[in-house]
């Protein structure tokens, strides 16, 4: 895609990459109270930046989206944020990050990847070849996270 680049972010990023992580999560429809809820889970600070592997999508100069990992142990990570800003979902951005973040874990010979998905991503992350083995009850009563896992073998 042309104009589009992924870079390691900032600390000083902070504050767009958490914009966007509240607005990504609102893509799914909801609401404000129950967004506003989850405000410490969405807030991305700049010592969460200095201590995980975080890299942002920018289009244009313009940052719309980005992921982050946590290394378990020398051969496991954990996707632990995958978020673009709403009107940037669904037109393959998504699957640029997922793929850059795929193409990185092989560099580093990762045995595994895990993940824990928000029920309306599950497929998303489906057709990459996560499967999902087990599910968490969420702070919405009767909602299940996904605990998907991706196996290279």
């Amino acid at each position: 895609m042309e104009g589009v680049n992924i870079k390691r972010a900032l600390p000083s990023d902070h504050s767009v990459l958490t914009q966007i992580t509240i607005d990504g999560k609102a893509f799914w429809g909801y609401s404000k109270e129950q967004l506003s809820n989850w405000e410490n889970d969405l807030t991305i600070t700049e010592k969460y930046l200095l201590e995980n592997e975080t890299y942002k999508l920018i289009l244009n100069h313009e940052i719309i989206g980005y992921y982050s990992f946590l290394k378990l142990t020398e051969n496991h990570l954990k996707l632990d944020y995958l978020f673009l800003f709403q009107n940037f979902i669904g037109k393959g951005f998504g699957q640029l990050l997922l793929n850059d973040f795929l193409e990185r874990a092989k560099r580093m010979n990762i045995i595994d990847i895990i993940l824990e998905a928000d029920p309306n991503a599950e497929n998303f992350y489906k057709k990459f070849g996560f499967v999902t083995y087990d599910q968490r009850e969420s702070s919405i009563n009767g909602r299940f996270l996904p605990q998907m896992k991706l196996d290279f073998n």
